[in-house]
């Protein structure tokens, strides 16, 4: 299953160039699993699923480390069916299409429990699109009842949900909310901002 994410950093800080560039070495264990392109205007990551988001996780702590405003945009896709599959891309492991909603919300609630904090609070919103599902709209309200329970949870708005906590946990149940709903076999993708120190936060 092709799966990867268009990323892109915003440190509001004068360093701003230097600060993208050094956190980049934060994905240097994910490369032999992953392909990783940087251009001008994004990061792509091509790779394992399960493996998005502790890369995203990291890239996001490092750069937002010493206090920096530092938000990440990312959009994350599973899928594809205008992409090929590619020998580093790996189907979702244990998943099936014949498994109930409220068994995938228990679960992904189990699998996010106990991720290892960093130290860096954050504030998260997503958008889930599971993409030609019959049902999408009962997997996109399973996905909010899993986001509610997740300890993480902050509020819903109009066209997405906002999550709140330290990046551990905030990233580990988005991770959760992208490999669990959805057909596993189906394209999906999830519009994520991640936003770290900022001076508004509420």
């Amino acid at each position: 299953m092709f799966s990867g994410a268009q990323i892109s950093l915003y440190p509001m800080a004068d360093e701003f160039v230097r600060i993208i560039l050094g956190s980049l070495s934060a994905l240097d264990p994910y490369r032999e699993r992953f392909r990783i392109e940087t251009d001008d205007i994004s990061t792509l990551l091509v790779g394992p699923p399960e493996e998005l988001f502790p890369a995203m996780r990291d890239l996001h702590v490092a750069a937002s480390r010493n206090g920096v405003h530092c938000v990440l945009h990312a959009t994350v896709s599973r899928g594809c069916p205008g992409e090929p599959d590619d020998p580093i891309c790996t189907p979702i492991q244990g998943r099936t299409s014949d498994t109930p909603l409220a068994q995938r919300i228990t679960d992904a609630l189990k699998a996010a429990q106990g991720a290892e904090p960093t130290g860096q609070i954050v504030a998260a919103q997503l958008s889930l699109y599971p993409l030609g599902a019959g049902h999408h709209m009962d997997e996109i309200y399973g996905c909010i009842d899993f986001l509610k329970q997740s300890g993480v949870f902050g509020k819903s708005k109009n066209f997405c949900t906002t999550l709140r906590g330290d990046a551990g946990p905030v990233f580990a149940t988005l991770g959760e909310a992208f490999l669990r709903f959805g057909s596993p076999e189906g394209h999906l993708a999830l519009d994520l901002t991640v936003s770290a120190n900022s001076p508004t936060s509420a």
